[in-house]
């Protein structure tokens, strides 16, 4: 096993990641970033043959690969805390022990996928999931695409997967016109995105509407919505299904820092409670990549000793997070939505677990021991969300690993081991 050392890890390679990298290394601290992608930028930031990255996020890119002060390491991930200040990592075919005074955390987010009646059915993604897989070259010329959810990601979505040809048949808004209407009015306060808003708009944009059920045998065939009250058919090849994003917490619970479900605590140099972590980005609340860039930087410069430097950034940062705060009130999730699983309605994809099963349990600890949910490969990241959001829930508690990780590369030597008694 290799012993690596930095002043500061950063774990995420995100716009949150690459900005607190490159303030930290600026102000020459040796910084190694991580993360568990094959390429860095995150998943806004994706790169692959359906992409067009904006000209700062190529610049960003490049800065970070060829900084003398950075090590970028793709494809890994911290598995844990061995102790204060010493991290496991674990990349391709080995494992490593870094040494690092100060850890930043960058996790971003994920998409908030929710259940219903044949959303396994192959053909049914998450609206951010679509994207991903059109920018990563798979084809939809001519295919029939319904994109349903809530939030600027639809609209995002549409636009990337028209762009490769695909008939967007229906893009479904679940919040009113009167919310969407009275967000949209504010964005005058933001021009790039009203310009970007009025770019990605497209004719079939309904809100009030999201879809209560996919149909089809084998696979997907058509999905039945509700609009304003009335139900309709839409025949689609493809349905793209997101309702926003949910910050990545696994590492902050694993590491101790106090979060809700909003996101990780932090204060205005972006520290969390605990010596020598910060956190930045989506995992402290969804807000975006200028916000997340703005975080970042802050916390890179904090954690290098140097605040003086992140004070530019702090009015971007306030600029962003009141744009953050509209989004969130502008497309809260309404209550309708709780309801739209049945007693078959599969929970857990990975452990085929169905609503019937956990429908009853409010602890997610003795779901877990009932059923299996949470314990497939996705690790709850996808069943934990969406019924903390469908019933309330408790007894969830990070351990290590936080995520899949090989037998060798946990087996720790007696004396560091973190189970080792002291």
């Amino acid at each position: 096993m290799s012993e690596l050392q930095a002043d500061i890890l950063v774990a995420g390679a995100g716009p949150a990641g690459i900005a607190a990298a490159l303030a930290a290394a600026d102000c020459g601290c040796q910084v190694i970033v991580i993360d568990d992608n094959p390429r860095p930028g995150g998943q806004i930031w994706r790169g692959g043959p359906g992409s067009h990255l904006p000209d700062k996020a190529l610049q960003a890119l490049e800065k970070l690969r060829q900084h003398p002060h950075i090590r970028l390491m793709p494809a890994t991930r911290l598995v844990m805390r061995i102790r204060e200040g010493a991290y496991l990592l674990e990349e391709n075919q080995q494992a490593s022990q870094l040494r690092a005074e100060k850890v930043i955390i960058c996790t971003g987010a994920r998409e908030l996928l929710l259940p219903f009646p044949g959303w396994t059915l192959p053909g049914v993604t998450g609206a951010g999931g679509l994207q991903a897989l059109v920018k990563g070259g798979v084809p939809v010329t001519s295919q029939r695409i319904a994109i349903a959810g809530s939030g600027p990601l639809l609209l995002a979505s549409a636009h990337t997967a028209r762009k490769q040809g695909a008939r967007i048949v229906g893009l479904l808004e679940q919040q009113s016109w009167p919310a969407v209407v009275a967000m949209m009015a504010q964005l005058w306060r933001w021009p790039s995105k009203l310009g970007q808003a009025i770019t990605l708009f497209n004719r079939h944009y309904r809100a009030d509407s999201y879809v209560t059920e996919a149909l089809g045998n084998n696979c997907l065939e058509a999905v039945k919505i509700r609009q304003g009250g009335r139900e309709k058919t839409i025949p689609c090849d493809r349905l793209a299904c997101g309702y926003g994003l949910v910050p990545n917490l696994q590492l902050a619970e694993l590491l101790g820092a106090e979060h809700d479900s909003d996101g990780i605590f932090v204060d205005e140099h972006q520290r969390t409670q605990l010596p020598g972590i910060y956190a930045a980005g989506e995992c402290t609340g969804i807000g975006g990549s200028e916000l997340s860039i703005a975080e970042g930087t802050i916390a890179g410069y904090c954690a290098a000793g140097h605040p003086q430097h992140a004070t530019p950034w702090v009015a971007r940062r306030e600029h962003w997070q009141a744009f953050a705060l509209l989004l969130k009130q502008g497309f809260s999730l309404k209550s309708e939505l709780k309801n739209l699983v049945s007693d078959t309605t599969v929970i857990c994809r990975c452990e085929d677990v169905r609503w019937s099963e956990v429908s009853s349990l409010e602890n997610l600890k003795h779901i877990k021991m009932l059923t299996r949910c949470g314990m497939g490969p996705c690790q709850g990241k996808i069943c934990h969300s969406s019924l903390r959001f469908i019933k309330p829930m408790t007894g969830s508690q990070a351990r290590p690993p936080v995520m899949n990780a090989r037998i060798d590369t946990l087996c720790l030597p007696d004396e560091q081991s973190p189970y080792s008694p002291t």
